[in-house]
């Protein structure tokens, strides 16, 4: 008996993780999960400080669907513990130190939907991005958001062989109009929202969209929704995706255009809705000292 005790004992910690989680553990740990039809639907976390434990805790939800972790303790190990979540439709990241090889890691989610990643590995000077590559393997991925990178061209490569895409939302990266261009490949691709990339202080970093390069969305004939926000337009250049033959939706949004642009182009595509607001003082100020444009 005392024999049996004792592994018992030394078995302890292991057994604890076998059980299924209780609320408490959540609350411990600082992790909100929100139930439906009396299972575990979505949980959200700030994840600083977490150990190799916390992440074991979560990646014993099987019934999740949705995730939401802040935070910049996330690595690649600590992502593989999590692939026993084969139900997760929506993962939302902000932070991390993944390298790009520990982006394989997201493939484990056969029936991922929606990936928003947010100022990832912003410590890690090897991280291009080139990475997201490896979501090629999720066929069901609908939608992406990579926003907040010290990541450009690359990332947008990489982005160019997700040919499954429904939507991309990008914002203040490192990429160039070059990096753009990747884009025209996404041939399933109806929704789409360009920022303006981030400078680079100390060095000359122009605009990543600006008049020339609108003329790259004009090849994307998928298109049913444009979203233009933080850049200096005009008519001429915001005119160029009209003949889209999809295109139902375009905003312009903290954008330096003239009322007058705008209402050329209402007129000049009635069947679009065009939503805009004039540009703030406040966002006038973002655009020359912020973004450098």
């Amino acid at each position: 008996m005392k024999t049996l005790l004792a592994v018992l004992v030394a078995l302890s910690p292991a057994l604890l993780l076998a059980a299924e989680p209780t609320q408490a553990a959540f609350d411990k740990i600082n992790a909100k999960i929100q139930m439906r039809d009396g299972a575990v639907y979505s949980l959200s976390a700030n994840c600083d400080g977490y150990t190799d434990q916390e992440y074991q805790l979560i990646g014993q939800l099987k019934t999740l669907k949705s995730l939401s972790i802040s935070g910049k303790d996330l690595n690649d190990d600590q992502l593989k513990m999590l692939s026993g979540l084969k139900e997760l439709e929506s993962i939302m990241v902000n932070g991390t130190v993944l390298t790009d090889d520990g982006y394989q890691h997201f493939t484990a989610f056969a029936n991922l939907k929606r990936l928003s990643i947010f100022h990832p590995s912003r410590k890690l000077e090897a991280f291009n991005g080139s990475g997201l590559a490896h979501l090629k393997a999720l066929p069901a991925l609908e939608s992406l958001t990579f926003a907040g990178a010290t990541a450009g061209n690359q990332a947008l490569e990489a982005v160019g062989e997700l040919t499954q895409l429904e939507s991309f939302r990008e914002w203040h990266n490192t990429e160039t109009s070059d990096g753009l261009k990747n884009l025209v490949k996404l041939k399933n691709l109806k929704s789409i929202r360009l920022g303006q990339r981030l400078p680079s202080w100390g060095k000359d970093t122009p605009a990543s969209f600006d008049n020339g390069s609108i003329a790259i969305l004009a090849k994307i004939p998928s298109l049913e929704s444009i979203e233009l926000t933080e850049a200096r337009l005009n008519y001429d250049s915001v005119i160029q995706p009209k003949d889209l033959p999809n295109l139902k939706k375009l905003i312009i949004s903290q954008v330096d255009i003239s009322k007058a642009d705008v209402e050329k182009l209402k007129a000049a595509m009635p069947s679009v809705e065009i939503k805009w607001e004039p540009l703030t003082d406040e966002q006038a100020e973002m655009l020359s000292k912020k973004l450098r444009l």
